[in-house]
């Protein structure tokens, strides 16, 4: 999207500032506009759209925390002169998450100051009556698109969650609400994404490029029916997205260039815009490049990058000989100025970009890749590996260079894409999903256990002689769930807490 899609809104009133306080809900902020007097107008409703889509980066800039630091995909450039960010982004690559960790709080706060958006947005465009039809359905469906995802990334975090699809009129409302099950909440997000997918356009032009498309939705879509295991579901909604137009880009890096971004193969990517002063730029390179890398990476040499997010040894030995999407996606050029030791980072994320701390990278949730290796996937559930499903697998497999498969069984076949999918979707948060909804809680309990074992034997990042302590690596069956943040308990007391938390 262009520059007009990056208004941020700041005139909502938002969920997450009414839990902080309860005195809020006597005052009255007169720098504020009502939500009663916006929304008069198109423009003005447009405004609350690319609001919405704003609080979208705020989200994704964090969500690799949640997504791939706990899963075996990467692990953290241990500091051990700087213990700060120990209980708020270790805890997610050691699992020592608790309900007081406090990423927690702030993640679950801001995707209900989303959802609070959305659903006003919503209604007011309900008794809007100055737009046309055709433009109405376009805002509605890129709203119940944003709140599909957003339930669908919360109820995998959390399982039963509180369900809120309408305006919060009574503020005082916001603590009567309860989790309800899971199931409820995936039958909400099956009818916005259906929804969703008979409002929306399959392309945009122009200033618009960039914006939520049918084949978004319905792609999302498919990812849930495939989480449900509605594997008949999901074939069908996904055969759906074929004949819509994306296709695989012959380079696998192109995907990630920020000079060719919302390509052929761009289903839905996070829009980002570096290289000015709007406020709207990425910087995932400095958070992922080695913690002392300084220029050597980002190419400024006044850069402090985090060192978070780092591929383990077992991602990088996970691709395949000859497998060219490793060069694309790792780095392995940085030694580190102490030990010596090469340390790995992402590189998908590594562009030059014109100014300090401002890139241009957007971040992809959606690619054409991931729909054909879900096909393959919900097909093989659903029938065991057909000459269709081989076929989506080996599109994805001749682009990297590798060898098209044959003649596996089901479960062989299974083992196969899941791989397929590691090294394709690498670093771009679905692996955490996957190996949740592949694997029952004992299974990933053991599975886990098993990858921590061997990093906490060689780790990729040397620890420079700070030993571990006594709880790291040691995942256990109830933390395939995030507990509620402790916060929203205390100023609810009608939320329970996830099984094993405290």
């Amino acid at each position: 999207m262009k520059k007009n899609i990056f208004f941020i809104l700041s005139v909502i009133i938002c969920l997450g500032e009414l839990s902080c306080n309860k005195d809020f809900l006597s005052k009255t902020d007169p720098t504020r506009v009502g939500a009663n007097v916006f929304y008069k107008d198109q423009k003005e409703l447009e405004q609350a759209v690319n609001g919405v889509y704003g609080q979208l980066q705020g989200i994704i800039n964090s969500q690799w925390l949640y997504n791939e630091l706990p899963s075996d995909n990467t692990t953290v450039d241990f500091n051990p002169g700087d213990r700060g960010q120990a209980p708020s982004i270790e805890a997610f690559e050691f699992w020592t998450v608790n309900s007081g960790t406090g990423n927690i709080n702030s993640m679950y706060v801001s995707y209900y100051n989303a959802l609070y958006n959305i659903n006003n947005a919503l209604a007011k465009l309900k008794n809007a009556t100055t737009i046309a039809d055709s433009v109405s359905a376009k805002f509605e469906g890129q709203l119940k698109f944003l709140r599909g995802y957003y339930y669908f990334e919360l109820t995998q975090y959390f399982g039963d969650v509180i369900l809120i699809t309408e305006p919060l009129e009574v503020p005082s409302k916001a603590w009567d609400y309860q989790r309800v099950p899971q199931a409820q909440v995936y039958t909400q997000i099956e009818t916005d994404l259906k929804d969703a997918a008979s409002m929306l356009p399959v392309r945009y032009t122009g200033a618009d490029i960039g914006r939520v498309t049918k084949g978004a939705a319905l792609a999302l879509l498919g990812k849930v029916y495939l989480t449900e295991k509605k594997y008949p579901d999901a074939v069908a909604t996904l055969q759906q997205v074929l004949p819509l137009g994306y296709s695989l880009v012959p380079n696998y890096a192109d995907v990630f260039d920020p000079q060719k971004k919302n390509g052929p193969e761009s289903i839905f990517e996070v829009q980002y815009q570096g290289g000015n002063d709007l406020g709207e730029w990425s910087s995932f390179i400095y958070t992922f490049a080695p913690r002392l890398s300084k220029d050597a990476v980002t190419g400024w040499p006044q850069s402090n990058p985090g060192g978070w997010n780092i591929p383990t040894n077992d991602m990088i030995a996970s691709y395949e000989a000859g497998d060219l999407r490793k060069a694309a996606s790792i780095g392995l050029d940085f030694k580190s100025p102490i030990t010596g030791d090469v340390i790995p980072y992402i590189k998908k994320y590594d562009h030059p970009h014109a100014i300090y701390g401002r890139t241009d990278d957007d971040w992809p949730v959606l690619r054409y890749s991931d729909v054909l290796l879900m096909l393959a996937e919900a097909i093989n559930e659903a029938t065991g590996p057909t000459t269709e499903a081989f076929g989506y697998l080996n599109q994805v497999r001749k682009r990297a260079d590798l060898p098209e498969v044959s003649g596996l069984d089901k479960e062989a076949f299974r083992a196969k894409v899941l791989h397929e999918r590691r090294v394709e979707l690498a670093f771009v948060n679905w692996r955490w999903f996957d190996l949740k909804r592949t694997q029952t809680p004992d299974q990933l309990t053991q599975f886990l256990n098993a990858y921590g074992a061997v990093e906490k034997a060689n780790p990729t990042v040397s620890r420079q002689g700070t030993p571990y302590s006594s709880g790291d690596y040691i995942f256990q069956s109830y933390e395939v769930l995030y507990p509620i943040p402790n916060n929203e308990i205390l100023v609810n007391s009608k939320l329970t807490q996830n099984p094993g938390y405290q």
